[in-house]
């Protein structure tokens, strides 16, 4: 036996012969909200699964310094090493913007598990194209929708994924995240505060009325949200079940 799954919703659905093959492989990690799994060109060596409210960015790194979050993965997923086949780099740096708990798991343990069970390769394979479409619609989203819309679609996916109203995100982090300039974030935040959509606080947004922020975000968190519940919703075949 291993620690409790029950805080992560992909490891949540497996049934009972695949949950034996990863189990006894996973271990809780605590993290901080700020601290880093990788770096671009670290070996990927293991796999890990926020529960509860834990979130993390993928962060792609240009080169003036600069960064740009490209996928934000909480308890609906997992990070690292997921389809590759062993250690392969990083491409992304990979960074905790919500503290919690993690489950990890060497990479090699999740080769040897998916080798012994074709339905365990097929989730993590549904899952991979999930990751794809939301780098796909973040891709999209920088280039088409406003910083306000951008704000606005983070912080409800953050709290989509939490359940918690009151976001740990400093303003600076909130910038570094979408690839903008602090001023301009400030200005958002401001506009959004005044609107009664959300309250700030130092090193906090709270989201009052999510309403209100949700009339002034973009649909692409809906739009990933569809393609989740379409390409996970059947994890199973009837004729796989056990």
């Amino acid at each position: 036996m291993g620690p409790d799954i029950s805080g992560n919703n992909l490891l949540s659905v497996l049934r009972r012969t695949d949950l034996a093959l990863l189990q006894p492989s996973l271990a809780p990690l605590s993290v901080a909200a700020g601290d880093v799994l990788y770096e671009p060109g670290d070996d990927v060596k293991f796999v890990h699964f926020p529960t509860g409210a834990a979130l993390v960015s993928f962060l792609v790194v240009l080169e003036e310094g600069t960064s740009v979050e490209t996928a934000l993965i909480g308890r609906e997923g997992a990070i690292g090493g997921i389809v590759s086949q062993g250690r392969l780099p990083a491409y992304a740096r990979t960074v905790v913007q919500y503290p919690g708990t993690l489950l990890r798991m060497r990479t090699g343990d999740l080769e040897i598990a998916k080798a012994k069970s074709p339905s365990l390769e097929g989730l993590f394979a549904r899952y991979a194209d999930c990751v794809l479409a939301q780098i796909f619609q973040s891709v999209a989203c920088s280039a088409a929708h406003s910083i306000e819309q951008r704000t606005a679609r983070w912080l409800l996916a953050a709290y989509d994924r939490t359940e918690d109203p009151v976001i740990p995100v400093t303003q600076d982090r909130l910038a570094e995240t979408l690839g903008v300039g602090r001023s301009y974030v400030s200005r958002v935040v401001a506009n959004l505060k005044a609107g009664g959509a959300i309250v700030v606080a130092p090193g906090r947004v709270g989201i009052a009325d999510k309403q209100r922020l949700d009339a002034h975000a973009c649909a692409c968190t809906r739009s990933i949200r569809s393609h989740f519940g379409k390409v996970l919703s059947n994890v199973y075949p009837p004729e796989a079940e056990s």
